[in-house]
């Protein structure tokens, strides 16, 4: 398990993932006649939810080394996580300029499920390459 680069990845993804759990990847201005307690801004569990989801994946897929293709599925539903992560904070900055004029600016830790997207595709790249040297290798004898 341990000697597959495509651990490797998937442990960076865990990593980065659950940094972003404490970090905002995008942070409000508000105006100075507008105080955050008279705002009703919209819910933001959905993104909570898959900014959890997407390290816990990674971490399960970790484990499922001796199911390849059932891993490389898993990891695709992660990188379509990674995708949706920045539909949905997307449609948040957009709800809050829009309803409450407030200004924002994104931090580097908006950048996080990009990278976790990359190392995601890499390791099923690396899990596919993998599952066709078992399959030649059961060919062969």
């Amino acid at each position: 398990m341990i000697q597959r680069i495509q651990t490797l990845y998937l442990f960076i993804v865990v990593v980065l993932g659950t940094l972003l759990c404490f970090f905002a990847p995008v942070t409000y201005v508000y105006p100075e006649n507008l105080t955050e307690g008279s705002l009703k801004p919209l819910s933001e569990w959905p993104l909570a939810v898959i900014t959890i989801a997407i390290p816990l994946i990674a971490a399960v897929d970790i484990f499922l080394y001796n199911k390849r293709i059932l891993q490389a599925r898993v990891n695709l539903v992660n990188a379509f996580l990674c995708l949706g992560w920045y539909a949905i904070c997307f449609t948040y900055v957009w709800f809050e300029k829009q309803n409450f004029n407030v200004d924002w600016y994104v931090t580097i830790w908006a950048a996080i499920p990009l990278v976790c997207l990359v190392l995601t595709m890499m390791a099923v790249r690396r899990i596919l390459r993998d599952e066709a040297m078992v399959r030649a290798a059961d060919r062969i004898r």
